[in-house]
């Protein structure tokens, strides 16, 4: 009998606690540089992230008042390495021209806003997507809100579990609804999740490196099948062939 989807799920995340423990994510000494790393991450590699992250430390300007002050063309500069940066530049002042008009500045205050209004406000920012909007809303303001991606999408099309088709929304509605409502099993499966695509599941995945595959046989990836199948023709092949060799 196939297991449901909400135990393949939990049997999947302990599989990569068990391999890659704890990924403490996100790193950052504050929420507002949550927020800000949030919106720097948009289509850059997060060693792209940290180098832009250091720039606004050393200028001052990771502190909201001083940040809110800037304007964008001081704020481009120092966030060059995040590529599409004057862009960057704007979204951010627009986030803090939100952030002091509706909140004055108070993180906390923001983060006691009731969670799909705030939301749908965070939304409504020019340049704020789903995935930025959700990863501020659960690393920053510990909303149990379970924010997906691309590696999401790939990881578990792969192995059946939603389509290749499915928009954020219907990955998120997947998640939602087969996870116990956990905000510390959200941000870790999450950030389990972008390691895993990183350094495993990439576009040409690294099968035999996966720690999903040993979970068991009721949870299984298409490219392992291929795999698994092109092996076991590969060893037929080598058991003829050797047999041919007695014979002659």
């Amino acid at each position: 009998m196939d297991q449901p989807s909400n135990k393949k799920l939990l049997k999947i995340y302990q599989s990569l606690f068990s391999e890659y423990g704890s990924r403490y994510w996100w790193p950052a000494d504050s929420r507002l540089e949550v927020i800000i790393g949030a919106i720097l991450a948009q289509n850059v590699a997060w060693k792209n992230v940290e180098i832009a992250i250091g720039n606004l430390k050393t200028e001052g300007l990771l502190n909201s008042e001083k940040l809110y002050r800037s304007d964008v063309g001081s704020i481009a500069p120092l966030i060059r390495s995040s590529r599409f940066y004057n862009q960057k530049a704007i979204k951010i002042k627009n986030f803090m021209d939100f952030f002091y008009n509706d909140y004055n500045g108070n993180l906390e205050k923001m983060s006691q806003e009731e969670t799909l209004l705030l939301r749908n406000k965070l939304l409504k920012i020019k340049g704020l997507g789903e995935e930025t909007v959700d990863s501020i809303l659960l690393y920053a303001c510990n909303k149990p809100i379970f924010v997906v991606d691309a590696y999401t999408k790939r990881i578990f099309s792969r192995y059946g579990l939603v389509e290749e088709i499915a928009n954020y929304s219907d990955l998120q509605f997947f998640f939602t609804k087969n996870l116990p409502q956990d905000i510390a099993l959200y941000n870790d499966f999450h950030a389990q999740i972008v390691h895993l695509g990183n350094l495993i599941c990439k576009k040409h995945p690294e099968c035999g490196n996966c720690p999903i595959r040993k979970v068991g046989k009721n949870i299984l990836c298409q490219y392992y099948s291929i795999n698994h199948a092109f092996e076991g023709k590969s060893s037929t092949i080598k058991l003829r062939a050797s047999r041919e060799d007695c014979v002659t």
